[in-house]
This record gives structure tokens, C-alpha cells and sequence, in this order.
């Protein structure tokens, strides 16, 4: 199977994960919005936050290390797999003392609980996680598609039945761990055949990939902080409940994209590193990485802009008013995002993950110090508008440590956002003028919405894009 094949089958079976993996996460926010108050998401949220913080240390960067360096010994991977499991350990230990000084900062005590429960993830996520890299490395990414997507059914399904039965912010926690969970055992089921660890610790034999991880620890530190300085804010300065404001629009605008720009990226990743010295491929590759999350993601975002008026009262009810300008503000900070996330590739494929901490070191110090001033003067929409202008200003570093690696690639790039942008333009137009005869907001009129824009937007796309030949052509490559 070529590149380009084996491009297109995983980006099939990834496509179909994420598809499924976000309907149930929209599907269950709309109902947990129902059910629960906006704290109960902003507490939520915060224990995320914990744990995306220190899986920042568990993980050290051995993902991408074991996929660039393509790892094959057995002794290497299970000193690897070893020190996961200790760190694992250790820092969940750690995050469950952590709970009084979570508690002093938020003021909240209903997060002791919380945090005390989410310590678990961390002993159970490290069992599974080493094979879910050798899947990836090995481009099995049906098996990898498989175990989300039933990790994400089995933890949506626990999260619903225990918000029903009265465990508010509890219910969320106990989901996640249902999910991590059975992702594990799912993740030793497929990888077992790739990989059997045997009893041997020798930090000496995985010396390259703790320097390589070095960088990847220093960057998801500083990559975290840049990412949640503004989630960390809102919770501390305005409460819990304007965090939960902020984290439902989040999860409505930035979650889904998110999502879907991942599933080009994990796809091509492992093939980009198998020819890494090869500049003009890299460049090649990096346009249609741009290209192709252009024409998915901008139309899904320039939807949501014009139709969140709607979307937000007819999915999550009365109360929830105020995330609709913070999700047409986040509309663009997706925009900004996406166009920045294939420098991952750009600069693992090339062996620099230090560039990506470079970057987010410079964005950290545009992006605080906006934050900080912006909420004294409006509150959670100066929080967010900080978020806009520091992920443009991440954009721009990154186009020009983009350019240091592959050359001259602006006109290409401008050349090729022109139609897709343009596209969306005119459904937007078309929606507007539709929703200008229209004075309701109706379930009718938002499906008449979507179908109106979804038409022109594929329409033109087909008609001065991907003919229906061409994508008959992929079809049967995948």
C-alpha cells in the first residue's frame, strides 16, 4: 500500500471516530446542560485541567519519540513501558494531596471530591497507553479508531445514567474513568501482539528518547500554561460558573475542531517521519495538510458563527444566553488554531520539537499579561478576546518558523485558503439573507439553516475543487 493509500484508509477510519466521538459529546452536553447548573461545568473542567497538566510529565514525549525513531526493541520499550507505570503512579498520588490548594484557589469545596477521583486517571490511562503509540506507528489506525470509539460510548453512557441518577459533577468524573478504562483494556487487547514487556529498567537504553522527550516535557508545560491560561483565569478571577459559561462555548467551537484536525495529523505523522529528510515532500505535504483542513473545518466554523444564536437555545436550554458571543469569538480562535497545528508534523518529521517550545514561550508572553488586563475591564469576553488576539499572534511566529523549515510557501497557501473562505462567504450570505424573512427560532428553521449552507458549500466545492470522479477515486484507495 502506498503513502497516499495508507494516507487515506486511516484518515477514513479516523474521520469515522472523531464523527462518532464528537456526536456523543455534543449529544451529551445537550442533555448534561439540562440536567446541571453552569459550576458543575466549570468544576469539571477544572479537574481536565489537572490532568491534562501532569499527563504532561507522565507521558514525556515517548509518542513521538517511539514514532520517530520508529522503536523496535523489546528491552527499550519496556523500560519505557515501566517508567510510565511508576509515573503514573506518582503523580496521581500527587494530584489527590493537591486537592486543598485546587480548593483555596477556586474557592469551591465541592472540588475536593473531584480531584480526589481524578487522581485515578492517571493509574489507569498508563496501563494501555504505550500500545496505542506502537498501533500508531504501525499505521493501524482501524484499531485505534475501534478503541475510541467504543472508549467514548461506554463513558458517555455512564456519564448520562449517572447525572440522571443525581450525581452531578461526580457523574462527569466517573465518565471519564469509565472511558480511560476501557480504552486501556481495548488498547492491551490490540497491542499485545506488537509488544509483550519483560522485567528489564535501564533508564541507559532509553537515553535518545528522554533527550527527545526533554523538549516535548518543556513544550507541553509552556504549551498548557499558553493553552489554559485563560480557563486557569476565568475560575480564579469571576468564579466557577463564568468557567462554566466559558467552557461550554469551548467545548461547542474549539472542541470539535479540536477533534478533527488530529485525525489528519495523527495520520500524518508516521508517514512524514519515514522521509523526514526530504524537504520538497515536506513542503508538498504540509500545503494539502493546510488545504484539506481548510475545506473541512472552515465551513463547520463559519455554520456555527451565524447559527449559534439558535443553536444554543434549541440544544442546551434556557440560561445558557451568555456563551453565544464567547462561541462566535471562539469561532476564530479555531480558525487561527488549525492553521497553526500542522507545524507538529513540520517540526517532529524534521527531529526539532524544540521549536514548538520556542513558540508557545513567546505566545505565553503575549498571551498572560492580555489576559490579565482585558478582564479587569470586561470580564469573561475580555478573557476570551485575549485568547483571539494571542492565537493570531501564534499564527504569525508559526508561518515564520514554517518558512525556516520548508522555504517560501505564503503565495501557495494564500492561493489555495482564497476558495474555501470564499465558499463559506457565500453559505453565509445565503443563511443571513434566509434568516432575515424568518422571526423564529425553530428547530425547522435551524435544519433549513444547515441544509442551505451544507448545499452551496458542497456544491461549489465539488464543482471547482474535488470533482465526483476524484473523490470516487479516493473512495476506493481507502
Amino acid at each position: 500500500m502506498s503513502h497516499k493509500q495508507q494516507a487515506i484508509s486511516g484518515g477514513k477510519w479516523m474521520s469515522t471516530s472523531t464523527a462518532i466521538s464528537t456526536l456523543f459529546q455534543f449529544g451529551q452536553v445537550a442533555v448534561l446542560a439540562r440536567l446541571l447548573e453552569p459550576s458543575v461545568f466549570g468544576i469539571v473542567s477544572v479537574s481536565t485541567l489537572l490532568i491534562a497538566f501532569f499527563s504532561i510529565f507522565a507521558n514525556l514525549g515517548f509518542s513521538n519519540s517511539i514514532i520517530y525513531k520508529q522503536e523496535e526493541n523489546r528491552e527499550v520499550l519496556s523500560t519505557i513501558y515501566l517508567l510510565n507505570l511508576v509515573l503514573g503512579l506518582v503523580i496521581g498520588v500527587v494530584v489527590f494531596f493537591s486537592w486543598p490548594l485546587v480548593v483555596a484557589y477556586y474557592k469551591e469545596p465541592r472540588l475536593e471530591q473531584v480531584i480526589k477521583l481524578s487522581s485515578l486517571y492517571f493509574i489507569i490511562v498508563y496501563v494501555g497507553q504505550i500500545y496505542l503509540f506502537l498501533l500508531q506507528k504501525e499505521l493501524r489506525f482501524k484499531a485505534v479508531a475501534s478503541i475510541d470509539i467504543t472508549g467514548t460510548v461506554v463513558g458517555t453512557a455512564t456519564t448520562i445514567v449517572l447525572a440522571y441518577t443525581g450525581f452531578a459533577e461526580l457523574a462527569l468524573i466517573y465518565g471519564q474513568l469509565a472511558q480511560q478504562a476501557a480504552k486501556s483494556i481495548l488498547q492491551l487487547m490490540y497491542g499485545r501482539k506488537l509488544f509483550s514487556p519483560v522485567l528489564k529498567f535501564d533508564l541507559n537504553l532509553i537515553k535518545d528518547h528522554l533527550r527527545f522527550g526533554l523538549y516535548n516535557v518543556g513544550d507541553g508545560i509552556v504549551g498548557f500554561v499558553q493553552a489554559n491560561s485563560d480557563n486557569i483565569l476565568v475560575g480564579g478571577m469571576l468564579g466557577v460558573k463564568p468557567l462554566g459559561y466559558y467552557t461550554l462555548a469551548s467545548q461547542l467551537a474549539v472542541f470539535p475542531i479540536s477533534r478533527l484536525s488530529p485525525i489528519i495529523l495523527q495520520v500524518a505523522y508516521p508517514i512524514l517521519a519515514r522521509f523526514k529528510g526530504d524537504t520538497n515532500e515536506l513542503k508538498k505535504s504540509y500545503l494539502t495538510i493546510l488545504d484539506l483542513l481548510s475545506y473541512i473545518n472552515l465551513p463547520l466554523l463559519a455554520g456555527l458563527f451565524i447559527t449559534a444564536d439558535s443553536v444554543v437555545p434549541l440544544f442546551y436550554g434556557p440560561g445558557w444566553e451568555p456563551t453565544i458571543i464567547l462561541i462566535r469569538i471562539f469561532v476564530f480562535v479555531s480558525i487561527f488554531t488549525f492553521l497553526s497545528n500542522p507545524l507538529f508534523t513540520l517540526a517532529f518529521s524534521k527531529g526539532k520539537p524544540k521549536l514548538l517550545f520556542y513558540l508557545n514561550v513567546a505566545t505565553l508572553f503575549i498571551k498572560i499579561p492580555l489576559v490579565y488586563v482585558l478582564a479587569q475591564y470586561w470580564g469573561v469576553i475580555g478573557i476570551a478576546s485575549a485568547f483571539l488576539i494571542a492565537t493570531m499572534s501564534n499564527l504569525l511566529i508559526n508561518f515564520r518558523i514554517v518558512y525556516s523549515l520548508i522555504g517560501p510557501f505564503m503565495r501557495e497557501f494564500a492561493q489555495n485558503f482564497a476558495k474555501p473562505l470564499l465558499f463559506c462567504l457565500l453559505m453565509i450570505g445565503a443563511i443571513e439573507l434566509y434568516k432575515s424573512y424568518t422571526d423564529s427560532i425553530s428547530v425547522v428553521n435551524l435544519v433549513t439553516e444547515i441544509i442551505i449552507g451544507g448545499l452551496i458549500y458542497v456544491g461549489l466545492t465539488i464543482r471547482f475543487k474535488y470533482p465526483l470522479a476524484e473523490l470516487k477515486t479516493f473512495g476506493k484507495a481507502a
